[in-house]
C-alpha cells in the first residue's frame, strides 16, 4: 500500500539525478542535494544542506561514488536523521561498511537501514527499468517497496541487511569476467578469419552467449546498439567496472572464497584502467586489449601474478 512519505536524494549525478527525477514525475515529493551547487533539478526541491534535507524528509536516497563518502555523510550527520526514518542507500560500496552503518544507525537514532544498488546503468535510470537488489529488514521493505516503481521495473529483497551490496558485486564480478570472454572470443575470431557478424549470429544464439555478446557487444556495429556504435562513451565506464571488481576481491580475500577469475578479471580491468587508457571508456572498449598483438599483450600483463596466466605465458613463448 503506498503511503505519503516526503523523500530526499543526496547524490545528484548521473545515476542520482534521473532517479530523483523519476520519483518526482511519480507525483512523490522529493528534496534533493549535492554538493555539486550548479546542479538545479526543476523537478525537485534543491535544499542548500544535508542537515536541512534530513530534518524534512521520511526517506532518504544516497546514490555516491564510494563507501567512505557514504560512512562520512551519515556520521557527520546522524543527529539530523528523523526517528524512524528510512535510508535506502543506492550506492555500491563494501558489505562491511553496510553493515557497521546499519547498526549504527539503529543504535543511536532508531533510523533504518536499506542496502539497494542497481543494475541498469544511465540509461536504465532515465527510463525508470532499473533491477534493485535490497537487503535490510523485510517489513522496512514492504513499507517502501512502492517507491522501487517509479525508478525501476524490480526491485528483489535479497535478506538481512549486505545481502543487496552481496548480489551486486556477484552479478558484476560475473558480468566482467564474461565481458572478458566475449572480447577475447572477437579477437581470436579475428586471428582465424572469422567474420565478427557470423560469429555474434553463432554465439548470441548458442551456449556461449551471454548478456555481454547479446545486448552489450563490445564490438562496433555488430548486434544491438550499444556503446562500442559510440566510440565507448560509457554507459557503464571501466572505472566503475574495476571498483567493483575490487570489492568483489576484497569480499572473496575477508570470506576466504575462491575467485581465480574474478581475481584475473580484476587485474585485467586495472591495467586497462591504469595504463591502457581505459579510464573514461565504457567497461567493453577493453576488447581494444584484445585487439592488439599477443605478443604485446604477454608483455603488459607479464607483472599478473596469478598462476594460471603466467603458466599460460609460458606454454606459448
Amino acid at each position: 500500500m503506498e503511503i505519503n512519505l516526503k523523500i530526499g536524494f543526496i547524490g545528484l549525478g548521473n545515476m542520482g539525478a534521473p532517479m530523483a527525477i523519476n520519483l518526482a514525475k511519480g507525483g512523490n515529493e522529493v528534496f534533493g542535494f549535492d554538493e555539486d551547487n550548479s546542479i538545479n533539478l526543476r523537478e525537485i526541491t534543491m535544499m542548500s544542506c544535508i542537515p536541512s534535507l534530513l530534518e524534512e524528509v521520511d526517506v532518504v536516497f544516497t546514490m555516491l561514488p564510494s563507501g567512505l563518502i557514504v560512512r562520512d555523510i551519515i556520521t557527520k550527520f546522524i543527529d539530523n536523521f528523523k526517528t524512524n526514518s528510512i535510508l535506502i542507500d543506492c550506492s555500491t560500496i563494501d558489505v562491511k561498511t553496510t553493515k557497521k552503518l546499519s547498526e549504527t544507525l539503529d543504535k543511536n537514532n532508531e533510523i533504518y537501514m536499506l542496502d539497494a544498488p542497481v543494475s541498469g546503468g544511465v540509461q536504465g535510470a532515465k527510463s525508470g527499468e532499473l533491477t534493485f537488489m535490497v537487503g535490510g529488514n523485510r517489513d522496512v521493505f514492504e513499507k517502501v517497496k512502492f517507491l522501487f516503481t517509479y525508478m525501476g521495473n524490480r526491485a528483489v529483497y535479497c535478506g538481512k541487511i549486505g545481502s543487496g551490496q552481496s548480489a551486486k558485486i556477484c552479478n558484476n564480478m560475473i558480468l566482467g569476467v564474461t565481458m572478458i570472454a566475449t572480447c577475447e572470443s572477437f579477437a581470436l575470431a579475428d586471428k582465424l578469419g572469422l567474420d565478427r557478424e557470423a560469429m555474434f549470429e553463432v554465439v548470441s544464439t548458442s551456449s556461449g552467449c551471454s548478456w555481454s555478446m547479446n545486448s552489450y557487444c563490445p564490438a562496433p556495429g555488430i548486434g544491438p546498439k550499444a556503446p562500442s556504435d559510440n566510440n565507448y562513451v560509457p554507459g557503464f565506464s571501466s572505472d566503475l567496472m574495476l571498483k567493483d571488481l575490487l570489492l568483489s576481491q576484497d569480499a572473496a580475500c575477508e570470506t576466504q572464497a575462491n575467485t581465480p577469475m574474478g581475481d584475473l578479471a580484476m587485474r585485467l580491468y586495472k591495467e586497462f584502467v591504469e595504463n591502457s587508457n581505459g579510464s573514461g571508456l565504457d567497461f567493453s572498449a577493453i576488447i581494444k586489449t584484445f585487439e592488439i598483438s599477443l605478443t604485446l599483450n604477454i608483455k603488459r600483463l607479464h607483472n599478473i601474478d596469478l598462476f594460471l596466466y603466467k603458466s599460460y605465458c609460458h606454454s606459448i613463448l
